[in-house]
């Protein structure tokens, strides 16, 4: 199915909106936040999955093997810890995301003065998950795809009539092993694997049908040919031109 760049976000927002955190058979957790410079450095993804056993959440960890049943990657919520500025204090809060990048819900900040950086996170963590447990988290059955087919057509007509289209992104392989999916951002959009781990993260330039493109390190391009994506750099100063199957 075709999917028009400049109506995702539409769709995006409806979707979340209408979202609960109930509404999300698990949560997957990461290795690493953006404010840490390794994996679960100081025990923060440790302290994160198990305060969401707690509050009734499955969690899994994002390089964890799902179990049979959690395969669509849209019934899944998206946990991360953001870090705020603070003068001898520190403060850390938590936000779910949907699979599109859509913020679902986002806590109360957690604060501590404690100087031990461990000891000052897993404080901030527990304050902040006294909002998150006050949820009373339960599955409701109601798949997030559910949601989905219920957008009233006067919605999408109306947004369709409101945006003016200019491309339309290449059919995605949905058979693909290697398939991306396109979680956006700020400037664009990071791909994700099934796992799920970001592969490439993506700039957005004044074309629909190119983006400024980063993997593992490597800085290229996206772009849109012959109904297909490419990741386009140069190594050794030869041209690479790698195919890229991405579901947007």
């Amino acid at each position: 199915m075709r999917i028009k760049f400049l109506l995702i976000a539409f769709l995006a927002s409806v979707i979340g909106f209408s979202q609960s955190v109930n509404d999300y058979k698990a949560i997957i957790v990461p290795l690493k936040y953006d404010f840490l410079k390794t994996e679960n450095q100081y025990r923060t993804s440790t302290i994160t999955k198990a305060n969401l056993n707690k509050a009734g959440f499955q969690a899994f960890y994002a390089n964890e093997m799902l179990p049979e049943g959690f395969g669509d990657r849209c019934d899944l919520l998206y946990a991360d810890v953001k870090k705020e500025s603070g003068f001898l204090i520190s403060k850390l809060f938590v936000e779910f995301r949907d699979c599109y990048g859509k913020v679902i819900y986002t806590s109360a900040i957690g604060k501590s003065k404690e100087k031990e950086y461990e000891t000052a996170y897993r404080e901030c963590l527990d304050l902040a998950f006294v909002s998150i447990n006050a949820l009373h988290y339960k599955y409701s059955g109601k798949s997030v795809n559910t949601a989905k087919m219920s957008i009233p057509a006067t919605a999408l007509t109306a947004s369709v009539a409101a945006v003016k289209v200019v491309e339309t992104a290449p059919e995605a392989d949905l058979k693909d092993p290697n398939l991306l999916y396109a979680q956006p951002t700020e400037n664009g959009y990071q791909l994700i694997d099934k796992t799920p781990k970001v592969v490439m993260k993506l700039l957005k330039t004044s074309r629909p049908d190119s983006f400024i493109a980063i993997k593992d390190g490597v800085q290229g391009s996206l772009n849109a040919k012959d109904n297909q994506w490419f990741f386009e750099y140069y190594k050794n100063d030869q041209l690479v031109s790698e195919k890229i199957s991405v579901k947007f």
